[in-house]
Order: C-alpha cells, then sequence, then structure tokens
C-alpha cells in the first residue's frame, strides 16, 4: 500500500480512482468463481452416487463445508504477512488469482483427487487474494478521503454483482447440466477475473506495492517504528470487533449450508407451475443488496447529516440483530413445514429472511473493510486485514458445526425386498430395474414394540423391503417412538431413501436385480425439531451479541482515538452523499 497516493494527478472516473475499477471487476469475477461452486458444494457432496454426487450424508457434508469456508479465509492470514514482509498486496493479489483459476479448472475433473485438490489450491488462492485486494482498495485514498466509505460499498456492489450471477448461471448449470460442469464454469470466470486485473495495472501503479522497496521516507520509518499508543488502543477494538465479526458471518453463512439444505428439502419452489432451483436462493441475498445498498447507505448518510451517531461500531451491532431477525423468520418457517405430513415452508418465508440478513449485511459489512483501514498500523495492514478475513472463516467454522448440529444422524438401512414385493411401489419398481435410486415416504411407528412403516401413498408395508444395519439403531428408533407415543393413529414419518452400491451397478448383467442397495432414513418430526432449535439458537445468539456491541460503544469509540471523526478533510465532497455515502 502507498498513504502517499497523488490524488490529484491520478485519473479519476465517477470521482473515484481508476484502480478502484480494476479492483472492481477482479473482486467481481472472483467473487463469481468462489460463490458459483459454494452454491453447489454441499449439494454436490450430499448428492447420492447416482445422481453425480459423493453420497456423504447432510452432516458430513455441512461439517466439510465449515472446515473448507474457515480455511479459506484463515488463510488470509498469511496471505497478509506474504504481502507485507515478501511481496507486497499488488502481487500476492496476482499470485493468488493465478493459483484460484488453476484450483477451479482441477475441481471440473470428475476424480475425488481433484475434488480435495481443487479445494486446497482455492484456500491458497483466496488466502493470497482476499486480504491484499481489499487492503489495496484502501490504499487508493489518503487518510480522511471521505470518498474511502464510498469506494468500499462500490468495491462491495462489485462482490454481490459476481455472486448473484454466480448463483444464476453457476448453479443453474451445476444441477441441470452436472456438478462439474458448474465447477468448470466458475474457473472460467476466475479467469477472467486475472485477465482483468493483468491489463489494468497501469491503474494500480501506486497502490499495493512492497513497502520494503519504498522510496517513501515516511513510510519506511512507518515500517520500523513501535506501534504508539493510539495504535495499540486501536488495534484492541480491531481485535474486539472481530469477534462480533466471528458471531455475524456463523449465522449468515448458514446461506450456503443448513439454508442452502433447507431450499432444496423443505421450501416450496413451485412458481406458476415451475420450480425454482434450489441453488438460486443464493442469488437473493447479492440481489437484494445490489437494489438495497444505496437505500441502506442514504440511511446512514442521513443520520450523519443530522449529527447522529454511524460509527462502523454501531453499524455492525445493528446489522447483527437486524441479520439475526432472518432467523426468526425461520423458526416461523420451521413451524409452518413441521405442522404438515412432509411439509414444506412458503417461498416468502426464506425470502423474508434473506431480505433480512441482507439489510443487516449492508449496515454491518461493507464499512467494515473501510474501518480495518482506518485503524489498522500501516506495518500491518494487510496483516490486520487478514485477521479479519481469518475471524469471518472461524465464522464459518462456526456456521457449519451449528448446520452439523441441525441434522440427525440418519438411519442405516439395507434393501433386502425382491421384485414381486416391490409390485405395490410401482415408482419404486420401474427404478430399481434400472439399478436407479428410488424413495419411499411412509409411516412408522409402535405396535406391540415393534417397528412398523407403512407407505404414506399407498398404505402398504414397507418394514418388510429392509433390515436395520446395526442392531442396536433399531433400539434407538423405538425408543424415540415409544417416547413421542407413536401409534397408528397417531404415527410419525420418514422418507426411506435406498442407493444402489457403485460398483454392482456397474455390473450389466446383474441389472434389475434389487441387490446390493444401501438406505438410510431420519425421522421427519425429530429433523423438523433440531431445525427449529437451531433457528432459534441462531436469533437469540446475534440478538445478544448485537446488543452488548451497543451497549459497549462509548467505550470501544473512546479506544478509536477519534479514527472515524476527521472524514472529509481531505476531497471534500459537496454533492450530498453517493452510493455508499456514510
Amino acid at each position: 500500500m502507498s498513504a502517499g497516493t497523488n490524488m490529484a494527478s491520478e485519473r479519476t472516473l465517477f470521482g473515484h480512482p481508476m484502480g478502484l475499477y480494476v479492483l472492481f471487476f477482479t473482486e467481481m469475477w472472483e467473487r463469481f468463481s468462489y460463490y458459483g461452486m459454494r452454491a453447489l458444494l454441499v449439494l454436490y457432496i450430499s448428492s447420492t452416487v447416482g445422481d453425480g454426487g459423493l453420497g456423504w450424508t447432510k452432516a458430513s457434508a455441512l461439517e466439510l463445508y465449515g472446515w473448507y469456508t474457515m480455511l479459506v479465509y484463515v488463510m488470509s492470514i498469511p496471505g497478509g504477512i506474504i504481502a507485507d514482509k515478501f511481496l507486497g498486496q499488488k502481487k500476492s493479489v496476482l499470485y493468488g488469482a493465478i493459483i484460484l483459476v488453476a484450483g477451479h479448472g482441477i475441481l471440473a475433473i470428475e476424480q475425488i483427487w481433484a475434488f480435495y485438490s481443487g479445494l486446497a489450491l482455492i484456500i491458497f488462492g483466496v488466502g493470497m487474494l482476499k486480504p491484499n485486494i481489499s487492503t489495496m482498495v484502501g490504499g487508493l485514498y489518503k487518510p480522511g478521503d471521505l470518498r474511502r466509505d464510498k469506494g468500499f460499498t462500490i468495491f462491495y456492489i462489485g462482490i454481490n454483482i459476481g455472486a448473484f450471477l454466480s448463483a444464476l448461471i453457476v448453479g443453474y448449470v451445476g444441477e441441470v447440466y452436472g456438478w462439474h460442469y458448474g465447477f468448470g464454469l466458475a474457473g472460467i470466470g476466475m479467469l477472467f477475473g486475472l485477465l482483468v486485473y493483468v491489463r489494468g495495472q497501469k491503474y494500480l501503479e501506486n497502490v499495493g506495492n512492497f513497502l520494503g522497496n519504498s522510496t517513501n521516507e515516511e513510510e519506511k520509518a512507518a515500517m520500523k517504528k513501535p506501534l504508539t499508543k493510539i495504535e495499540k488502543d486501536r488495534t484492541i477494538v480491531l481485535l474486539i470487533s472481530f469477534l462480533i465479526i466471528i458471531v455475524f458471518w456463523g449465522a449468515f453463512e448458514q446461506a450456503g449450508g443448513l439454508l442452502n439444505i433447507y431450499a432444496n428439502e423443505k421450501i416450496d419452489r413451485v412458481i406458476f407451475g415451475w420450480e425454482m432451483p434450489a441453488t438460486w436462493f443464493q442469488s437473493f441475498n447479492a440481489a437484494f443488496i445490489i437494489i438495497f445498498g444505496t437505500i441502506v447507505a442514504g440511511f446512514w448518510a442521513r443520520r450523519k447529516l443530522k449529527g447522529k451517531e454511524t460509527s462502523t461500531l454501531l453499524k455492525m451491532g445493528i446489522g447483527t440483530i437486524i441479520m439475526g431477525l432472518g432467523f426468526l423468520l425461520m423458526v416461523g418457517a420451521s413451524s409452518q413445514a413441521g405442522a404438515m405430513e412432509f411439509g414444506t415452508a412458503s417461498f416468502w418465508w426464506l425470502t423474508g429472511a434473506y431480505l433480512l440478513h441482507t439489510i443487516g449485511e449492508l449496515c454491518a459489512s461493507p464499512t467494515a473493510l473501510s474501518f480495518i483501514t482506518k485503524l489498522a498500523p500501516l506495518k500491518y495492514a494487510s496483516i490486520m486485514m487478514g485477521v479479519y478475513f481469518a475471524a469471518t472463516g472461524f465464522g464459518n467454522k462456526l456456521a457449519g458445526s451449528i448446520g452439523e448440529a441441525s441434522q440427525s444422524e440418519p438411519i442405516e438401512i439395507s434393501f433386502v425386498a425382491d421384485q414381486s414385493e416391490l409390485e405395490p411401489f410401482n415408482r419404486a419398481d420401474t427404478l430399481v430395474a434400472q439399478d436407479n435410486s428410488f424413495a419411499i415416504r411412509s409411516t412408522i411407528y409402535l405396535e406391540d414394540g415393534e417397528l412398523v412403516a407403512i407407505g404414506y401413498d399407498n398404505t402398504q408395508p414397507v418394514d418388510q423391503l429392509f433390515e436395520l444395519d446395526k442392531p442396536e439403531k433399531l433400539a434407538e428408533v423405538k425408543k424415540e417412538l415409544k417416547e413421542r407415543n407413536a401409534t397408528e393413529k397417531n404415527p410419525c414419518h420418514a422418507t426411506f431413501k435406498f442407493e444402489k452400491d457403485g460398483e454392482a451397478k456397474k455390473v450389466k448383467e446383474n441389472l434389475g436385480d434389487g441387490k446390493n442397495y444401501g438406505g438410510k432414513f431420519i425421522i421427519e418430526e425429530v429433523q423438523n425439531e433440531k431445525e427449529y432449535k437451531i433457528f432459534m439458537f441462531i436469533f437469540l445468539l446475534t440478538l445478544v451479541f448485537g446488543l452488548l456491541v451497543i451497549l459497549l460503544l462509548k467505550k470501544l469509540k473512546k479506544l478509536t482515538h477519534g479514527a472515524e471523526d476527521n472524514e472529509g478533510t481531505v476531497n471534500e465532497e459537496v454533492e450530498g452523499f453517493e452510493l455508499a455515502d456514510n
């Protein structure tokens, strides 16, 4: 970063340095690739092998999702250190983009080694690119420049244009044409981002350079001197603010995990006879940001003009509370779905939740990046941005753990029927004849202490078609049904899902023999209760943390030593407020 950028001689567009738009489009395509892949990841992992997925349980898929999204952002710490100590931000972003192109490209290969290798490369690539490109945006503006927050929100809009397009395009291609086609398309998007960055280097000459090679005496001195009392206090505020970041993203990132699965299984997605792909919900947040970004920014701008409190810390607290209210809507969705047998919730519950999540994000997130560039000491600029993204990563891991806790452990079963026993289940019979996967919805209850499963659609016995792989699981199921007083008149419900073993499916002479099928089921009522409790827990967690930030606001602001009080002393503008005036 160059703190001494000569803004007067720099080419601008709409009042901002041209470099901002280079970084805007680079980040837009990087987020297109990342969010496109994220929209597919959990669904791909938890889909059956027959449907082209890995066939993992939903809990395992959410666990991997949590680890992966955590590591993506935690790698921002070494990415920031490498930039500050060795390469500078500009080169770090370049190398990160190259690694990302390779990672997304490898994911297009339908091999398990490619899956893990691709994820590893994406983790390293994002770690190099993400903190440094954000720090470069801050480096385009001098200290006290009123345009800084505006620039970060314009940059943030770029992120969400990429996220919006990726969920629609990459999500659709992945769901309809094949998971790996979607992954490959995400790689093409990242390649566009790399090309934009390389072509735009002439607009980034004064930003992102390695300070170890700087000829600016002020910058060289700043790298050597110890931190002042003010810098230490500001660093403390940043570290405390990172705690709310963990909670915020721990809730918000349910979008790619739990809410993604919920949209796929529990939301009525049929609109005028057409069923919307579940991955398209991933675009709602980005679309709402594009629509409401100026409105939320304008609200805070008007508050500031009236002399009211508009600090970043206040925005983070209020944003966390508003985002949490979205999960209160999901409590309503869970109640509606749970009130019906194999029920689904209205499309509008999840839509409303994403809207509130977006309003909360617009309050808390865009200016958080700017906040870091205002408070972080120059010599640790990229490292502190890396710690911020690491906090985001820990929030992602928290999101995965919370999502994992929302899933019932599937009960493993083996298919033991023959074709004649499947005759009442015509659809299943047809699928078995082709060695395809199938599912049977059923009521389940106890009768004389024994498990009974009856087809929900045709009242035919289902329990004769399978046996439990682990006898101890039968005792657990019976105990659960007994505690729920499940009887023939008041049964519980389950969907028995069966899939042909992948290797057995390759033996063509045994086509349709009905053998080598494995299966699993969960009790729907148990799963509904878990989801209800998790949604309520997230709401209460975000409410408490948001209120704590507001209660501690005065003490925390004192430690910033007026870092946000001097805005407007450089490049003072008279047009009121623009896209992201804060």
